[in-house]
């Protein structure tokens, strides 16, 4: 995964400095209009973590000392990943986080890669825009279930992605959803729900992704 292409690099971010106080933070906070920023260290180079507006105000409702340096209420200190990082990495380092810090080789602080940056990678994964029928096909998990699946939709049209889903949460249930490409007819569809169907595979769910663009 190319993470230059899709982070937003150091020069185009709101950050702040470490020595920074909550006070001035908060303003910064403010005028940006974002929830959390970057902390970065007086090289501008170390990630430090994340300073969140919810915490710089909940600890002002509490009396809290809004001189304190922003280190006091710094989050996410170990939450990076690398330029080189892999997807699966970054999928599962960034979970609930609106952002994740981006270091390069020298571990210097690159930029950041959004949540929704990485949702659109997804979408982008699934080619919905090059996509019409997404069939969500049932299977007990047995080897070879997915070459078998798509070897039997390959028979009538090219697959223009695969995602398979609920590895490891259920013993007994897989799914595989299979996206055919946007010049997919009806009597297409049809025809592969029938074959599937006749090889005991199947189709749970169909979705017609023309239909589901027109409702956005």
């Amino acid at each position: 995964m190319l993470i230059k292409q899709v982070c937003i690099p150091r020069k185009d971010l709101t950050t702040v400095d470490e020595t920074c106080t909550l006070e001035a933070a908060l303003e910064i906070l403010e005028k940006s209009g974002y929830r959390c920023v970057p902390v970065l260290d007086g090289t501008n180079k170390i990630f430090r973590g994340n300073i969140y507006k919810m915490h710089i105000y909940r600890h002002k409702s509490q009396g809290g000392d809004m001189q304190l340096p922003v280190t006091h209420l710094i989050k996410n200190a170990t939450k990076f990943i690398h330029i080189n990082s892999s997807f699966f990495k970054i999928f599962f380092t960034i979970k609930e986080l609106p952002y994740i810090a981006v270091l390069d080789e020298q571990q210097h602080f690159y930029g950041i890669l959004t949540h929704s940056k990485l949702l659109n990678i997804l979408a982008q994964s699934w080619n919905v825009s090059e996509g019409r029928f997404v069939l969500t096909v049932a299977s007990t998990g047995q080897r070879g279930d997915l070459a078998a699946v798509a070897k039997i939709i390959s028979k009538f049209t090219p697959i223009t992605s695969c995602i398979s889903l609920d590895v490891g949460q259920d013993e007994f249930i897989r799914r595989m959803l299979f996206t055919l490409p946007a010049d997919a007819t009806e009597e297409t569809l049809n025809a592969v729900i029938a074959q599937l169907d006749k090889k005991k595979y199947k189709v749970v769910e169909v979705e017609d992704l023309h239909k589901s663009a027109e409702s956005f």
